[in-house]
């Protein structure tokens, strides 16, 4: 007889999923926020002096290292997320899942406070920007290994709980747009911002830590995973039986092969992977560069794209990541879902036919400020929406004992879809 599952009491299980998928994008989210004062520290000496003329031609000049920092952070931010994600898919099952999610977490917050002490070391333009890098390639590696981890994770409870982890993830995002603004509302001095953009990210990771140290203590956590266990060691024994221990062990390799598992998931995979190569290469690279038509100079044209794009998308995003809680159509098998997925292609013309500046091909067709806070809104809800249903039902297309590699190959699959995307905003942003 099946023994129904208990009840999570207080959603605790719940909320210790949605902290972790809070506490992998956050460290990221409020890196990048601070891009301002990591660039403010790779000027040029040379072209900074006290009279007001030099001083005035060293903000026409920027150093080499300032004007490649988005990029080369850009790059080191997505290959090695990139590669950690797909190395996760293979190893999980070698290494143990508390070495991984709880390594990553002590590895990322001890990052981060060197990256807070550093605030107040002076350093040379170069070794700080050596230094910096080489965190951005360590805090992204480590959150791609916690990232397809969670998946897998999330995937061995029932379908909804995925949702949790991508609407942390796009908490993650508000609070980075927050800050964004508050920084520029309040004026404040560029690295008194930063440490405390740095010190509230630690601050979220050792929450995190302290979540995942809680979680195996919940009776409905504690459930699944035997429940998990005991599905393995039942088809364990069926295939010995089957085989009269011949080639037990070899079948039931085969049966969790990548292979075997990605022929099960394929399409949720590349829909996930296409919903974010979509989103991607057009925020921010083309909706970060529109102007207002409607500001003349005022309050208004300084804070148009951190709240009209920005915080709005990360907004719209978490809504959309957070209804899959609630609701969860098309179902998996309908054909509405990968129609609906492919139907938002038509942001990319319709962004870059708004007040995109500068543009060199392409007339603006949309003036209004309205019209872009419009597609906004249902770009970045359907981006969301879209694509944590992909997130939630791939792992249930396959056996319970398959469920934590399918979580992480399509962990793998958002991931590449981050770094299409990225590497397609280029093209598309000279296109307009």
């Amino acid at each position: 007889m099946a023994v129904s599952s208990p009840r999570d009491k207080y959603f605790g299980v719940w909320l210790i999923f949605f902290m972790l998928g809070l506490g992998t994008l956050l460290p990221w989210n409020f890196f990048m926020t601070a891009t301002v004062y990591f660039t403010s520290r790779l000027k040029d000496s040379s072209l900074v002096d006290s009279s007001a003329n030099q001083t005035e031609a060293s903000s026409d000049h920027r150093s080499l290292l300032e004007a490649k920092f988005n990029n080369v952070m850009t790059l080191c931010a997505m290959l090695p997320m990139l590669f950690c994600t797909c190395l996760n898919s293979f190893l999980h099952t070698l290494i143990p899942q508390r070495l991984r999610v709880m390594g990553s977490l002590l590895v990322i917050m001890f990052v981060f406070i060197a990256t807070a002490v550093l605030v107040k070391v002076p350093l040379e333009p170069l070794p700080f920007f050596s230094v910096t890098m080489v965190m951005i390639v360590i805090i992204n590696s480590c959150g791609a290994v916690l990232h397809g981890s969670l998946f897998g994770m999330a995937a061995l409870l029932p379908a909804s709980y995925t949702t949790p982890i991508m609407s942390g993830q796009g908490l993650a995002g508000t609070f980075a747009a927050f800050a964004m603004i508050c920084a520029i509302a309040s004026g404040s001095e560029l690295q008194n911002a930063a440490i405390g953009y740095f010190i509230t990210a630690c601050f979220v990771i050792f929450l995190s830590v302290l979540s995942y140290i809680l979680l195996p203590k919940l009776n409905f956590y504690q459930f699944y995973q035997e429940t998990t266990r005991n599905q393995r060691a039942d088809e364990e024994k069926s295939v010995n039986l089957m085989n009269r221990g011949g080639s037990a062990d070899q079948d039931l390799k085969q049966s969790v092969s990548m292979i075997n598992i990605f022929q099960k998931i394929w399409r949720l995979a590349l829909l996930v992977c296409f919903t974010f190569t979509v989103t991607i290469g057009t925020f921010p690279a083309i909706t970060a560069d529109t102007k207002s038509t409607l500001a003349d100079g005022g309050s208004w044209e300084q804070f148009f794209i951190p709240v009209s794009c920005f915080l709005l998308f990360t907004l719209c995003d978490w809504a959309g990541r957070s209804l899959t809680a609630v609701c969860m159509w098309p179902r998996k098998d309908s054909m509405v879902l990968p129609v609906s997925i492919f139907c938002r292609l038509i942001f990319v013309p319709l962004f870059m036919l708004c007040n995109v500046q500068p543009r060199l091909h392409l007339p603006v067709f949309f003036h209004h400020d309205g019209w872009f806070i419009f597609f906004m809104i249902l770009f970045a809800f359907s981006n969301g929406y879209l694509a944590s249903l992909c997130m939630c039902f791939g792992p249930k297309n396959v056996l319970p004992h398959e469920a934590e590699t399918a979580g992480a190959i399509m962990a793998f699959f958002l991931s590449l879809g981050l770094a299409l995307g990225a590497a397609l905003s280029f093209p598309l942003r000279a296109l307009v």
